[in-house]
């Protein structure tokens, strides 16, 4: 039975961030033909690839799917248990706004099984939130997630954004010490990205915002990494903090090269090639119109496609892998063979007498100090 995770794009939301660059829409114009399209593209995927396949993970994304009612959200799980195999244990996370749900509404989220949440918040700060044009306060923010654990949510994950202009290191770690006191397993702890095409970058185009430079965003996330070592959350990736045993699921199956399906608009998938020399991937339409017909004409909605080399599957997964928990070296001789690793052999060496990555018999994994530079320790190893 081959592990499978399932994205879902759900597109709708009450408003643009100005640093968001996922495809998102503000009108509820085409909800209801949305999840007929939605529905029929899980079928057709079912045709496909649901022979000897499990899910072991659902992720709700979007857009802001806590906007949807619990029970539009039940009509897709419901589908999917229709055609596909879905793990019993499987985690089936609902990416959540705070603002868009009641303490009644998280119950029902609850009800229809989704057991995890990942909580949109980025930060505590007043000033910040303006300043992100996020709808909530930090009041909020606190509200929703203790709402959701009074209701029975144990696995609940919080985002949160660094090096924000203007942000000195300690509110910063106001952010942190605020997000420690609540009742959470996970924090998602991401610098700011400036992304081709948001209100955010062109702001930073016209002189209107600066942003801070990269040494000062290494310091804060130095700081981030040593908050999280003295409270009790383990480093798994580059960006991502967990209590021992709520590691994300879903988003270790994209670290680890495990084949994943996305339903939606602007969905990805990845499939692994049988005999491991390869494999494919392929992305959805981001217009929920364009999404819409294609699925009415040709039952998918497919905008593009590629076949991935051995070499490009080789480089992806050193990436991920090492952005991670490490190159397991059997998984990794077992796909690739064992001649990259010779041949890379004394770089590591390096990196390990320099205290970037600890190697031992079973994998190679990137320290504390090798996470900072993990961008300049891949660009040299691939």
């Amino acid at each position: 039975m081959k592990q499978t995770a399932c994205y879902i794009h759900i597109p709708f939301c009450d408003h643009k961030c100005i640093y968001c660059d996922f495809y998102s829409i503000i009108t509820t114009d085409s909800v209801s033909s949305f999840l007929t399209a939605l529905k029929k593209e899980i079928e057709y995927y079912s045709n496909h690839y649901s022979s000897q396949r499990e899910f072991i993970s659902i992720f709700f994304g979007g857009g802001t799917p806590s906007l949807m009612e619990p029970a539009y959200i039940e009509d897709i799980i419901n589908c999917l248990r229709k055609n596909f195999l879905i793990n019993e244990n499987a985690e089936i996370t609902l990416e959540t706004n705070p603002g868009t749900v009641s303490k009644a509404k998280l119950k029902e989220f609850r009800k229809i099984g989704i057991n995890r949440l990942s909580v949109g918040i980025q930060s505590f700060n007043e000033e910040e939130l303006k300043f992100l044009t996020r709808i909530h306060s930090a009041q909020t923010a606190i509200e929703t997630v203790e709402n959701a654990s009074s209701v029975g949510f144990e696995n609940i994950n919080v985002d949160l954004i660094f090096n924000l202009p203007g942000q000195s290191k300690e509110k910063w770690l106001f952010n942190l010490e605020q997000a420690k006191k609540l009742p959470v397993k996970h924090v998602s702890a991401y610098s700011l990205i400036l992304e081709r095409g948001t209100i955010l970058n062109k702001m930073v185009l016209d002189g209107k915002v600066k942003m801070q430079d990269d040494d000062y965003d290494a310091d804060l996330y130095e700081s981030t990494l040593n908050f999280f070592e003295q409270n009790g959350f383990n480093q798994y990736e580059v960006s991502n903090f967990a209590k021992p045993g709520y590691e994300c699921v879903h988003n270790n199956a994209y670290w680890h090269y495990i084949d994943y399906l996305g339903f939606g608009t602007s969905a990805h998938s990845f499939v692994d090639a049988v005999n491991g020399t390869g494999g494919k991937r392929w992305w959805n339409f981001s217009s929920a119109k364009m999404y819409i017909d294609a699925i009415q004409k040709n039952n998918n909605a497919v905008a593009g496609s590629e076949i991935i080399s051995s070499g490009d599957k080789l480089s992806e997964f050193v990436m991920l892998a090492l952005r991670s928990s490490g190159i397991n070296t059997s998984d990794f001789q077992n796909r690739f063979g064992n001649t990259w690793l010779k041949e890379k052999h004394s770089y590591f060496q390096k990196l390990q007498s320099a205290e970037f990555i600890n190697i031992n018999d079973k994998s190679i994994r990137l320290t504390k100090r090798g996470y900072a530079i993990c961008d300049e320790i891949l660009k040299e190893l691939l």
